[in-house]
């Protein structure tokens, strides 16, 4: 292998982490008071609201399932393209050299690709191989556009829900303009839903909803690679030819390394 097989993306929680670090660190390098941002009734009509109105645009099923869905952006284990081609050249040469049914004792750690080997190895027409992974493909893309839907929803109903909260702290401190000890409570909810609006918005969902695009396009890619992989596999392919035909899959860069890699490892064989 050219690199480890899994890697772990903490990008999307390091950079979560660190947005919110610097909003508190600024809060308490203000006067130091964090308590006077936190006020439940902002809290519940912004995040109770924001729930709630995505709840009516998604049934609750699509809603709780982008939860699990959200947690790819956080701590995704995801083998590379380049790490994909690696496996497929190794069971390539093992196919040759025993049969398609030995690839099934080997250990496939990717589900994806461990099914493909399995359709081959139950004596599925080639077609039909095909035909099913891209199928399955395709629902795992409905299941993750669903979810990055979800939080894009979310990233635009939350700001909005804020500027409610702060209409409703409006009206209040209007009410109460009579009163001197109703009017900072008031002032309060109009202020602070507006930015626990914004916050929900902007550094939460707006950003979890961008990985998730990135991510399942990556997954798409990568799929993609393991259906011709397998495909390949079936009809007998060369290793070198099959190196060659899925290097299109990696980046330019890293597609001139890697064959440069390839060819020095058949030399050196």
């Amino acid at each position: 292998m050219r690199s480890s097989n899994l890697i772990t993306d903490f990008a999307t929680a390091v950079g979560l982490v660190g947005a919110f670090a610097v909003v508190v660190l600024a809060l308490a390098l203000g006067d130091g008071s964090v308590d006077l941002f936190v006020n439940p009734a902002a809290f519940l009509i912004v995040f109770g609201g924001s729930t709630f109105i995505v709840l009516m645009q998604f049934n609750a099923g699509q809603f709780f399932g982008a939860i699990h869905v959200a947690f790819k952006a956080f701590f995704v284990k995801a083998e590379t393209p380049a790490e994909l081609i690696d496996l497929a050249v190794e069971l390539q040469k093992k196919a040759r050299i025993e049969n398609i049914l030995a690839l099934e004792r080997m250990e496939i750690a990717n589900p994806f690709f461990r099914k493909g080997i399995q359709y081959l190895a139950d004596g599925m027409e080639l077609d039909l191989v095909k035909g099913t992974m891209l199928k399955e493909m395709f629902r795992a893309d409905e299941r993750h556009e669903t979810g990055r839907l979800i939080f894009k929803s979310l990233s635009e109903v939350s700001p909005a829900m804020g500027m409610i909260g702060t209409l409703i702290g409006l009206v209040q401190m209007l009410a109460g303009l009579d009163d001197a000890a109703k009017v900072g409570p008031a002032m309060a909810v109009a202020l602070l839903t507006t930015l626990y609006g914004a916050v929900l918005g902007y550094m939460v969902a707006k950003p979890i909803a961008d990985k998730l695009a990135l991510r399942n396009k990556e997954e798409r890619l990568c799929k993609m690679l393991i259906v011709d992989a397998v495909i390949a596999l079936a009809e007998g392919y060369h290793p070198r030819l099959l190196e060659e035909m899925l290097l299109p899959y990696l980046p330019g860069g890293s597609r001139e390394k890697a064959a440069h890699y390839g060819h020095s490892h058949e030399k050196a064989k």
